[in-house]
């Protein structure tokens, strides 16, 4: 079965077809480690992994590689003001490694709550500085780059084409432009690619143009062809990398090798809150440990993205979140049903599931219909342990754990009162096992018997 995906630079969805048979290079975009992790950041992360398991899933091998930006990342994507990493360490009057390795590491374990699959390659910025400047001497060499007082930047009207994922009228740029931060520079798409270090500045290399640090966008470039070669399957990102970050990833790719460095250029819409965009000063910018706070789980978070196809908005809410709780909880209850059931159901039934299944991922990740017949196969009346192995084979796509119960941590009074019931229930003395539930269930929690025990729920 083909496998279609949008690719913005041709703006159109194409058949999938990797350079090599079997094997898929991938590179995405990761983090600028020098705060948490929002869960707008996320749903792009989401979307990453969502690819990755479909590609699996349709039998490719895969080699994946995700950048840590630790270093180079400026306050502005325009290059303005200065690097992330250095704001972050003033502000926690720390070092920036220990910022970076901080933050790293709580992205990492937002990753494993989510259950997001790790990239093959993590490659950090700060551990490939060799490699920028290796590729900024070859895009000097091929004559793309002039320099200023303090940078050296890409000339961008050098290329025969600026803005080919974006479409951007570089004419109408620089009727509109502002006055730019460097008055030096030649075009207002122009951008830094090396960049000399102030005195005080904290993150610096000696480098062939003395003490210096990379441009952002360089570093994407330099580990991407270290690790993938010039040219390579997919690159991955969020929207708004597109008008920026990407079509300056091209624009350097082509100064140094002459070549756009992936086939499909694939990206994931923005998460809205509340219909509106996020903000510190709206209070409305939340982690993980936001929603955790709130009762819910990092897994109630995926569930609800897949409530929209990763190129629309997605407008998230509490109560939208509380749904896809709910709805998550009724999934695991209707896999467990076919795990108890009995009954034997035709190949044919099976196999036909499977195919609308595959049609539907394989329609550009289209999540939301892949989940209708996820759905369709919880509410068949047949209760049989063939759908339960479909649908565990479903959950390599969706990576739901829907064969794990959920796990709730009980306060020590429920807990008292659940051991006291299920004595009572060993006596036989109902009527004390039912007044035990009220006081449960007047406590916040649900109680459910089963011929496996008691399940509480919240």
């Amino acid at each position: 079965m083909e496998l279609k995906l949008y690719n913005t630079l041709s703006k159109q969805k194409e058949v999938f077809k990797p350079i090599n048979d079997d094997k898929v290079r991938m590179y995405s975009c990761g983090p600028t480690v020098y705060y948490y992790a929002h869960i707008g950041n996320l749903r792009t992360y989401l979307f990453m992994d969502n690819l990755r398991r479909v590609l699996k899933y349709n039998g490719y091998n895969l080699l994946h590689a995700m950048n840590i930006t630790d270093v180079g990342h400026l306050v502005s994507d325009a290059d303005e003001g200065e690097d992330k990493m250095a704001v972050a360490a003033k502000r926690e009057n720390k070092d920036p490694y220990e910022i970076a390795e901080f933050y790293t590491n709580r992205f990492m374990e937002d990753l494993k709550k989510l259950n997001i699959g790790k990239p093959e390659i993590i490659c950090k910025a700060t551990e490939h500085i060799k490699e920028m400047e290796e590729y900024v001497l070859q895009i000097i060499k091929n004559g793309y780059t002039y320099e200023t007082e303090n940078t050296i930047y890409f000339d961008t009207s050098k290329l025969d084409k600026y803005g080919l994922l974006s479409n951007i009228k570089v004419e109408e740029q620089k009727a509109g432009a502002r006055v730019d931060f460097d008055k030096e520079k030649k075009n207002v798409t122009d951008f830094a690619l090396w960049i000399k270090a102030p005195e005080n500045h904290i993150m610096k290399w000696d480098t062939f143009w003395g003490k210096c640090y990379p441009g952002w966008h360089i570093e994407c470039s330099a580990m991407g062809r270290k690790y993938l070669g010039d040219h390579f399957d997919i690159h991955t990102g969020g929207i708004d990398h597109i008008p920026i970050h990407h079509e300056n990833e091209i624009a350097q790719s082509k100064g140094c090798t002459g070549k756009i460095p992936a086939t499909f250029w694939m990206h994931s819409e923005f998460l809205l809150i509340d219909g509106g965009k996020m903000s510190k000063s709206l209070n409305n910018v939340y982690t993980i440990s936001d929603l955790e706070a709130k009762g819910f789980s990092a897994m109630d978070y995926r569930m609800f993205n897949f409530t929209s196809h990763y190129r629309n908005k997605l407008n998230f809410t509490w109560d939208s979140l509380e749904s896809a709780k709910i709805a998550l909880n009724r999934l695991k209850e209707g896999y467990q049903k076919h795990e108890e059931g009995t009954k034997q159901v035709s190949n044919e039934k099976i196999e036909e599931y499977k195919n609308k299944f595959n049609e539907a991922i394989n329609d550009d990740l289209n999540m939301p219909l892949a989940m209708s017949v996820v759905w369709e196969v919880i509410k068949e009346n047949d209760k049989s342990k063939q759908y339960a192995e479909l649908l565990r084979k479903f959950d390599e796509v969706l990576g739901l754990k829907i064969d794990e119960k959920n796990e709730i941590d009980l306060p020590e009074e429920v807990k008292e009162l659940v051991e006291e019931r299920k004595l009572a229930r060993e006596n036989k003395d109902w009527a004390k096992s039912d007044e035990l539930r009220d006081r449960i269930v007047q406590m916040g929690y649900f109680v459910k018997d089963t011929k496996n025990g008691m399940e509480i729920t919240k």
